[in-house]
């Protein structure tokens, strides 16, 4: 049975949603265009990775003028991207540490956006421990993001209950023997962390 609950964070426990931004602040037409000829997505996974936040996006905008503007926002409203909160799952979250259960953090994170959100999401410091992808230059579903946390964390992988909302993240996980569940909403973890007695049927209904 699993003893410990490794969360990812964007799109579990804060929003991510950059195309969301994108159409608000210029339009979903244009947004298309730009992440069409924009490799946007590809520069944050270098972030993820640990490249400078602002020198990346920078450096993108710079390669890009006829986009330049709106390049630049991924780095000067990053957290407009980032929130709010996912309240019903960090409610969740709440609940585990109260009972006492170890939770993980395992996220692919920008080193400077990780700060950004620590300052905007307090509980983000009550993790039992947090493998962060800038910091050790790996990123799910990379095999070596899972071992840090299992080196870490001193919990062999079928100790491990893990939720993410990318299916790929979830199979590498269950490829190393942890537990997974494809985040889909705070009700079905609910339901699932129950169904592994980290919590009762009582607080799930």
């Amino acid at each position: 049975m699993p003893e410990a609950v490794v969360f990812d964070i964007g799109r579990v426990l804060i929003h991510w949603d950059p195309v969301g931004f994108y159409d608000r602040e210029i339009g979903a037409e244009a947004r298309a265009r730009l992440f069409d000829a924009v490799p946007l997505e590809a520069a944050n996974l270098e972030v993820d990775r640990g490249a400078p936040l602002r020198d990346t996006i920078y450096a993108l905008a710079d390669a890009h003028p006829d986009w330049a503007e709106a390049i630049r926002l991924w780095h000067d409203r990053w957290l407009d991207m980032a929130s709010p909160a996912m309240i019903d799952t960090v409610a969740l979250f709440d609940r585990l540490r109260a009972a006492g259960v170890p939770c993980w953090a395992l996220s692919n994170f920008g080193a400077e956006t990780f700060e950004i959100a620590e300052g905007a999401y307090p509980f983000l410091a009550e993790f039992d421990g947090r493998v962060i992808s800038a910091h050790i230059g790996a990123i799910k579903p990379e095999p070596e993001i899972y071992e840090t946390l299992e080196l870490a964390s001193g919990l062999s992988a079928g100790q491990l209950f893990f939720t993410d909302d990318r299916p790929e993240n979830i199979a590498a996980a269950q490829a190393r023997g942890w537990h997974g569940h494809l985040f889909e909403g705070a009700d079905g973890l609910a339901r699932v962390l129950a169904s592994h007695g980290f919590l009762t049927e009582k607080e799930v209904t």
